[in-house]
């Protein structure tokens, strides 16, 4: 199997329980996550050698953030300890016609004021076959843009594999920012995940899609497409297209594009839904789990779809199934029957 690093933010998630408001709680739910520790978690879980590299605090709520991953195998030997706060992200889970909320109490976390200093990259990237970070990453700080970079140049002289999930958060900077740090990151890039949020939003690039409504054929995805790989150089170009009819309720399929065909997956009806938070993560960890470990392209893409269509069954930020049980669904049995 696969070594493969992450790069990224490592936070606690408060959460309401049993979709309360946040008015109405008095009490959330404990969970540690981040988009690139989820991938992590993923790809262990699957059966490759997954670490994790960030800075978290050295004190009880850092140590018990480090403990979430080690429960599930992941390394964490390139982790730099310090700084004075994990960051937090309050989650209120939506229902029906009422979307979920998140609001972030992330300013001065450890990872947003590490530099490129509190890493060796090259070490870190010796022996690697892949390595991934997120758009939320770069967002953070001048500084943490900075060490993805660093990453990404030790990376490519390593000779790994490099994708990035846009990942596009408003909260967190304007597309003027994001396009100004992000299109320069991308001559890195080999592998862009994202959906038509992150592409326009990130590089700029817009799809002719009518996704409000629930309108996602693929063929309005493959002009960008075609346009990405030709101004950034990606190897592949990578797409999920949900169909968001309710907070219950999604379709969930997805496309990728290899510079010379189109793969299009098969669709998820997904409801009702448990918890959509990190779907996009168990996506990017499956088609890694598939490329990296030289599937098809056909099977990656399946793989990556079932696997994120089965997080969103699960509460918390990760997925914690076996590829076996994302084989089974991509295998046709998505009945939920009880197994003896």
């Amino acid at each position: 199997m696969a070594k493969i690093v992450t790069l990224g933010e490592l936070m606690l998630r408060l959460s309401s329980s049993a979709s309360k408001r946040f008015v109405q709680s008095d009490s959330f739910d404990v969970n540690y996550g981040g988009g690139e520790a989820n991938v992590a978690v993923s790809l262990q879980n699957f059966g490759n050698e997954a670490f994790f590299v960030s800075k978290i605090p050295a004190h009880e709520i850092g140590q018990a953030a480090i403990n979430s991953l080690r429960r599930f195998g992941v390394h964490v030997k390139y982790v730099a300890r310090g700084g004075s706060r994990l960051g937090i992200y309050y989650l209120e889970t939506g229902s029906s016609l009422r979307p979920s909320k998140v609001i972030y109490d992330r300013a001065h976390s450890s990872i947003s004021e590490a530099t490129p200093e509190d890493f060796d990259f090259d070490g870190i990237f010796r022996d690697a076959d892949w390595f991934h970070w997120s758009g939320i990453t770069p967002a953070l700080s001048k500084s943490t843009a900075e060490c993805v970079e660093k990453a990404c140049i030790a990376a490519k002289k390593a000779g790994v594999t490099i994708s990035c999930d846009l990942n596009y958060r408003h909260k967190l900077w304007s597309g003027e920012e994001a396009q100004k740090v992000m299109r320069p990151l991308m001559q890195y890039v080999d592998v862009c995940i994202g959906n038509e949020e992150d592409a326009e939003m990130c590089l700029g690039f817009r799809p002719n899609a009518d996704v409000e409504n629930g309108k996602t054929d693929g063929e309005g995805y493959k002009n960008i497409f075609r346009s990405m790989a030709k101004e950034f150089g990606f190897r592949y170009v990578v797409s999920t297209l949900r169909e968001s009819f309710s907070a219950s309720r999604n379709g969930w399929k997805a496309m990728i594009y290899d510079g010379k065909e189109f793969y299009l997956s098969r669709r998820y009806e997904i409801s009702p839904i448990v918890d959509r938070v990190g779907g996009g993560d168990s996506f990017s960890a499956g088609l890694i789990h598939g490329l990296a470990n030289g599937k098809p392209m056909q099977w990656s893409l399946e793989f990556a779809v079932a696997a994120s269509a089965l997080k969103h069954t699960i509460p918390g930020d990760v997925n914690l199934v076996s590829a076996s049980e994302v084989e089974c669904l991509m295998n046709g049995n998505g009945n939920g029957r009880v197994e003896r």
